[in-house]
């Protein structure tokens, strides 16, 4: 989903010569010598501080492409430099509000993928500065990611200016740093807004980056792309699965009603780091759309949430629990 957007998480990629280099050969111990992974040139990733971005980069480190990153906060790119080898990585200061900074930053692409966006407003930046005209400025041969449930506002402008962008809609994501299971653990009363029955296609994270790594290769797609997860669940049965995996009591706080919640987050919006936001309240009460699933387009086969659980909650658990045996919930028929 799309985040980090004040941090520049636009990946703007560029196809290396066809050279190799010495460090191109990797020779192990005992085993034959072997040619790095991917098309011909250094090997490189560049990764927004983002969510998605950063796996998105680990798969592009594989794949021979030089990456510019644009950002804003220094601090918030330096873990990307590791990614990819020496001058790989090209991190340029930009604005999403500057068509100056972003044509410098676009200009030697092949490709660019816009996962710019935040899930709450800031004073400097409502959604539509981001979602719809940040959007609108940004132009080349365009992979826009979106979300499943996003209005089309944003999409249908961006395709007034670039009429070749793929659109790819992704459902919620879930992985190490989320937003969803990590806050189900830590603060599950929001989770149970609506009674927890709201619907959603959970989708990993690492399954959603392969997609868009695979379109570095595959002709270019004029349409959209929808990746919800393999299954239909609810927050009350997310709720029990992260209970179940963490060995803790399932949340006892009685549900919160909306209009309390929403003056609550309305209150929040006024911290710098706020828990909720009124957008996500709203959120809490809307099924994520019921469409089929592209991934056949993009050559992936998304994974179930289950099977993934344990390895982004075990760190929740007590220290006694720790080596306990998980046991799934009874999905809901």
């Amino acid at each position: 989903m799309m985040e980090g957007w004040q941090y520049g998480l636009l990946l703007n990629l560029e196809n290396k010569l066809p050279t190799r280099a010495l460090h191109d050969l990797v020779t192990l111990p005992g085993q034959k010598p072997v040619i790095s992974y991917g098309p011909p040139g250094y090997s490189a990733s560049l990764a927004a501080p983002g969510f998605l971005g950063r796996y998105l980069v680990s798969k592009l480190a594989r794949m021979g492409t030089q990456v510019v990153v644009p950002y804003r906060d220094e601090d918030e790119k330096r873990h990307l430099k590791p990614m990819g080898d020496l001058g790989q990585i090209v991190s340029m200061e930009w604005d999403i509000r500057n068509e100056g900074q972003i044509a410098e930053c676009l200009r030697h692409s092949d490709i660019v993928y816009n996962l710019v966006g935040r899930d709450y407003e800031t004073k400097n930046f409502k959604f539509a500065d981001v979602h719809v005209t940040g959007a609108e400025r940004i132009a080349k041969r365009l992979v826009h990611v979106s979300h499943l449930n996003a209005s089309a506002n944003g999409e249908e402008r961006v395709r007034s200016v670039f009429p070749n962008v793929t659109v790819v809609r992704p459902a919620t994501m879930f992985g190490y740093e989320d937003k969803l299971l990590n806050n189900m653990a830590t603060w599950p009363i929001w989770w149970k807004l609506n009674f927890g029955e709201t619907k959603i296609r959970p989708v990993h994270v690492i399954d959603v980056a392969q997609a868009l790594a695979n379109l570095m290769s595959t002709p270019q797609l004029t349409r959209t792309v929808s990746l919800p997860g393999p299954s239909t669940l609810t927050y009350e049965y997310l709720l029990e699965l992260v209970a179940s995996v963490t060995y803790r009591a399932p949340s006892r706080a009685p549900v919160v009603p909306k209009p309390i919640a929403l003056a609550v987050a309305r209150a929040a919006q006024m911290a710098w780091w706020p828990l909720i936001n009124p957008d996500e309240v709203e959120r809490r009460f809307i099924d994520d759309a019921n469409v089929p699933g592209d991934w056949n387009v993009v050559g992936v086969c998304p994974d179930e949430v289950e099977n993934h659980a344990i390895t982004y909650l075990r760190r929740y658990r007590l220290a006694k629990d720790y080596p306990r045996p998980v046991l799934f919930p009874a999905r809901p028929t």
